[in-house]
């Protein structure tokens, strides 16, 4: 017999596997579940989207692209994003990869080495500390507070600044929070980081997802250019999750690097993905307006119905989550969570799944229909009362 636990690698046997799946999974074996739990959006790609890679298709169209994505593709996003962000990047700046995850992968891969530190301000998604970890760089924690609307401040910033300080991972309009930065918090941010050498992978993949705001990229910022690499990708805000397309844009000589980890761990995206990607960027923008609005709609009945229960509820002003406070309840946020889940059929996320500083809270995603949200909040009430 083979003793796995001698062969397999010590670090990836001591990552924790995603707290978010967990409950994900839980629900999936249970009956008449509605899940809050993971970013789907319920709409269907738009059918402009569909129907390009539906000709593709039956063009014949199934090869493998330049490993940095189709030229078209690339061009692209390069307009899509200078017309939405004022960022001026060219094809040689922007890379496509299976999804944002990926690009946020090569990208730590690509800058860290061992020792190196990395910051990550908390709550944030559950794949910053991981990827850090496995490089063996060393994950640094800024816990974010709700009395700051969860914003990286920049004297919580410079206090844990050392000398070892590779990368700062910048993760706005924040998942799980909602909390968004703008100008001034980021120029706030970019002034504690002129005149050193730290690198900024900004995750701006809700970008399109903002309320009441225009997302502002910290690239776009003076003396940020040259130091951000900028993630985004296609899933949330044109409904392609399960396409699996994201891109990065920033240095060419950080992209050139990334894309040799690109060229021999993945190849390619997918083909087909990347052709209907061209028609989103240049004909969806109608679409995503639409779903921004009914977002918008979902975001202020959760939480105005979550602070009416007496769960003090964080007003998020991007992506398609909210933030609860559970502490009034007594219980943890992986207690709230399982026993929510098991009586009343309603799955949500722990906020402890984003860190420690998430601890106390939960994650609830309005990327359901209003149906389910109307029936999953009734279900959260009648919970709450029998506590």
């Amino acid at each position: 017999m083979i003793d796995y636990e001698k062969i397999l690698s010590k670090k990836v046997r001591q990552i924790k596997p995603s707290g978010i799946r967990r409950f994900f999974d839980i629900a999936q074996t249970l009956e008449n579940v509605i899940s809050l739990g993971v970013g789907e959006p319920d709409f269907r790609t738009p059918w402009m989207i569909r129907r390009e890679a539906i000709r593709t298709l039956e063009k014949g169209k199934t090869w493998y692209s330049a490993n940095a994505g189709l030229v078209q593709l690339r061009e692209a996003i390069c307009q899509y994003t200078q017309r939405k962000y004022g960022l001026q990047y060219t094809p040689g700046q922007t890379l496509v990869t299976v999804g944002g995850s990926e690009a946020i992968d090569i990208a730590v891969r690509a800058l860290v080495e061992p020792g190196d530190e990395v910051l990550i301000p908390q709550p944030s998604f559950v794949c910053y500390d991981p990827i850090t970890s496995i490089m063996d760089g060393v994950p640094v924690v800024i816990e974010t507070k709700a009395e700051d609307d969860f914003r990286l401040t920049p004297q919580a910033l410079k206090e844990k600044i050392t000398d070892r300080t590779k990368l700062l991972i910048l993760p706005y309009p924040n998942n799980p929070t909602g909390a968004v930065m703008g100008r001034e918090d980021l120029e706030a941010i970019a002034t504690v980081l002129r005149g050193t050498d730290i690198m900024v992978l900004s995750d701006e993949i809700y970008a399109e997802l903002t309320y009441g705001q225009r997302h502002v990229s910290l690239a776009s910022l003076d003396g940020m250019y040259e130091r951000t690499i900028v993630i985004n990708g296609f899933s949330k805000a044109f409904a392609m999750t399960g396409w699996r397309l994201g891109y990065a844009q920033g240095p060419e000589p950080v992209i050139r690097e990334m894309l040799k980890i690109h060229q021999y761990a993945i190849m390619c995206a997918p083909t087909t993905s990347q052709y209907a990607a061209i028609e989103a960027m240049k004909g969806c923008d109608d679409d995503v307006e639409r779903m921004v609005e009914a977002y918008d709609m979902r975001r202020k009945l959760m939480v105005t119905s979550f602070n009416q229960m007496g769960l003090e509820c964080f007003e998020p002003r991007g992506a398609f989550y909210v933030f609860p406070c559970i502490k009034s309840t007594g219980l943890s946020s992986e207690e709230f969570c399982e026993r929510l889940l098991y009586d009343q059929n309603v799955a949500v996320v722990p906020g402890s799944a984003f860190g420690d500083s998430g601890e106390g809270f939960v994650r609830a995603s309005y990327a359901a229909s209003t149906k389910n949200l109307m029936e999953a909040l009734e279900r959260i009430e009648k919970f709450l009362r029998s506590l």
